[in-house]
């Protein structure tokens, strides 16, 4: 097991590695952070100026080993607009952001597994098919569109809720409705495809024939290994927590980490990217590693080959 856990550190750990190399690399080298900030009409010594105050004068290994430096010890640098710390800054959006997405995570979830695995239990009856046509159509809508549609009936229409912002707990339903509502579709189909596959196996239908009461069948036998294939797609809607909402804060102008980033990538404040990048990253990674850890707990099998 501390080999398994070994492996699967290492892993993650140059990943990130990965992750903060190329996206260093990409902002440095796309656009002048000088020209985006002070604008294409500022005179070459003011350039200059902002590259040597920034330490963009330097070679871009230089800078990559400073910044690394940094790093090691929690230092994300300054943001190039207004000088603030940019951990600071993104943490402070990384709590507004999660207001939305950790409940409509549970919800989806709730939502999901459970009509997924009735579903499954219905399968080719009208329940069944019912269940399937609205994950189907969950899935197929885009996110915006179900924002934008909820909106005009909620806010708009009914003037039940507001359209936007932040301002009191009414503010929060409509994007976690939009969130979870695709979260749940997702899940419904794969709880299902994995309940009927595992309602297939021959264990299965031999604890029903030997009297087993089927309630029981289903929550200790088929539910345990249908699991696999559900904690995967957790883990990775786990992992996208941090910039999953991009699109939908833009829709309910919810001030989170969505449109942080829109705003700091159009304004190239690198510092502050590249902050949000290390901190989505680090997120993405853990999930799996702990999806990759929960495969070794409930499949025994996958621990002991180190896969």
């Amino acid at each position: 097991m501390t080999a398994f856990l070994l492996r699967r550190v290492l892993r993650a750990l140059l990943t990130i590695l990965i992750v903060v190399a190329a996206a260093f690399v990409a902002l440095r080298t796309t656009s002048d952070p000088a020209i985006v900030v002070l604008g294409p009409d500022a005179p070459p010594e003011a350039i200059a100026a902002f590259h040597e105050a920034w330490g963009l004068d330097r070679p871009l290994w230089v800078q990559f080993g400073s910044y690394m430096r940094d790093l090691v010890h929690g230092n994300f640098g300054k943001s190039m607009l207004d000088g603030q710390d940019a951990l600071e800054k993104v943490l402070d959006r990384v709590a507004v952001t999660l207001q939305i997405m950790v409940p409509a995570l549970v919800l989806g979830i709730m939502a999901g597994v459970g009509a997924g695995t009735v579903a499954a239990l219905n399968r080719g009856r009208p329940l069944d098919r019912l269940m399937m046509l609205g994950a189907v159509s969950g899935f197929a809508v885009p996110g915006f569109v179900l924002g934008l549609v909820l909106v005009l009936v909620f806010a708009v229409t009914l003037q039940w809720l507001p359209s936007g912002g932040n301002d009191s707990w009414k503010g929060t339903l409509l994007p976690v409705l939009t969130l979870a509502t695709g979260w749940a579709a997702i899940l419904a189909r794969f709880t299902r495809s994995a309940m009927i596959e595992v309602l297939d196996q021959p264990y299965i239908r031999t604890g029903s024939a030997k009297g087993l009461i089927w309630r029981e069948v289903v929550i200790r036998h088929a539910m345990p290994n249908a699991a696999i294939p559900v904690v995967t797609m957790i883990g990775f809607m786990v992992g996208g927590l941090l910039a999953g909402a991009v699109v939908t804060e833009s829709v309910f102008s919810w001030p989170g980490l969505g449109q942080l980033i829109v705003t700091s990538v159009s304004s190239r404040d690198v510092a502050v990217v590249q902050c949000v990048l290390v901190l989505v990253a680090a997120t993405m990674v853990m999930s799996n590693m702990i999806v990759d850890l929960l495969y070794g707990w409930l499949d025994p099998r996958m621990r002991e080959g180190g896969r």
